[in-house]
């Protein structure tokens, strides 16, 4: 055996005998993902101390799974901070795939959303059928109807956004996001029940991660009533948000998503409109998958003091049995400019109902 092949066997078996004790006390667990999309998004691995040391969390660098429907993968670990495992604890790490069934996937691929599907889903309706680029469409705002007393009436909110492009798509088109909500106040304490205020709010946006859990976005909204020329209440603004997500451990996280905007265009029927509705907003929420949810928004002016915020707190029925695929939701806000047509009023209300996406 030539010399050099001497020193390489030798340099690994040194190399094991060195790595080995950790290496056999710390057992890495990985979640089952549904399928190669759903992995796409990152596999989350239990790295388990079974040793009677403190050990480091690097776990093995890769690992092979197989997906629920059959696929078999293999999951490399994404960058992250190292931690210390103590004797008889574990951490969780995030795994990407990088290869499926034998065939290389590229970094870009791996890290990347699920990417839409090349054709249209279509469905029998009540037109005979249906048809849309489903996988296209995300959750926005929350989609709920609630009711309150007195004259809390109710309130009903439709809200999604699309992706016209695919995620790998060139010019980064494919983090282009055009969104609409429209939020419904009914007036149940008046005779027929009539709706009180509508507000409308298009908008356009390009929605840019900086990493796993942090993503920046940049944009523009507009907010209107519908009044028409003399009765108008509306706004247009450009805003920025970033997002940033922390794990808590115990399945719980934290979402935490600051956003400042300035306005556009001429406001002339409301001029004073920004006084109540500010300049700045903050949004926190703390949830656990397939549990209670609390989200918290604020927003207002420093120099006017005025300003507005809103609570959800929501869970869903699954977890009660029979099901039920949506959720127990509650609504309350105070402050200024729930609906736009009241934008000068403080107003205080409080209301439940179920909610469709949260």
């Amino acid at each position: 055996m030539p010399p050099t092949a001497i020193m390489r066997l030798l340099l690994l078996a040194f190399g094991l005998i060195a790595a080995s004790p950790a290496a056999a006390q710390l057992r890495a667990i990985p979640a089952q993902p549904a399928s190669e999309s759903e992995a796409l998004r990152g596999v989350e691995v239990f790295l388990v101390n079974e040793g009677e040391a403190p050990v480091s969390d690097a776990g093995p660098r890769a690992l092979e799974v197989t997906a629920t429907d059959g696929t078999r993968l293999m999951l490399e670990r994404a960058p992250g901070p190292t931690r210390t495992v103590q004797p008889g604890g574990f951490v969780k790490a995030r795994y990407v795939p990088v290869g499926i069934a034998g065939r290389a996937v590229p970094p870009s691929a791996a890290h990347a959303p699920a990417e839409a599907p090349a054709s249209e889903t279509t469905v029998q309706s009540s037109t005979g059928s249906s048809s849309a680029f489903i996988d296209r469409f995300e959750p926005h705002e929350p989609v709920y109807g609630v009711v309150g007393a007195g004259n809390a009436g109710g309130k009903l909110q439709v809200s999604f956004a699309f992706r016209p492009f695919d995620a790998d798509a060139p010019l980064k088109l494919g983090n282009l996001r055009f969104a609409y909500t429209q939020t419904m106040f009914w007036a149940l304490d008046l005779p027929s029940g009539p709706l009180s205020a509508t507000n409308y709010a298009p908008e356009v946006y390009a929605d840019m991660p900086l990493d796993e859990t942090t993503k920046l976005a940049l944009g523009y909204r507009h907010d209107s009533n519908g009044g028409g020329l003399l009765h108008s209440v509306d706004v247009n603004r450009i805003f920025a948000r970033a997002e940033k997500s922390f794990d808590l451990g115990d399945d719980w996280r934290l979402d935490l998503a600051p956003q400042a905007w300035f306005y556009i265009g001429q406001t002339t029927v409301t001029p004073d409109l920004r006084d109540y509705f500010g300049y700045t907003s903050l949004s926190a929420a703390i949830s656990q998958p397939e549990g209670l949810k609390l989200s918290l928004t604020g927003r207002g002016s420093f120099e006017t003091g005025k300003g507005g915020a809103e609570l959800f707190v929501s869970y869903p029925l699954t977890r009660l049995g029979g099901g039920v695929g949506f959720y127990i939701f509650g609504q309350a806000f105070t402050g200024y400019g729930e609906a736009l047509d009241e934008y000068r009023r403080n107003r205080t209300r409080a209301r439940i109902g179920i909610a469709l996406t949260r």
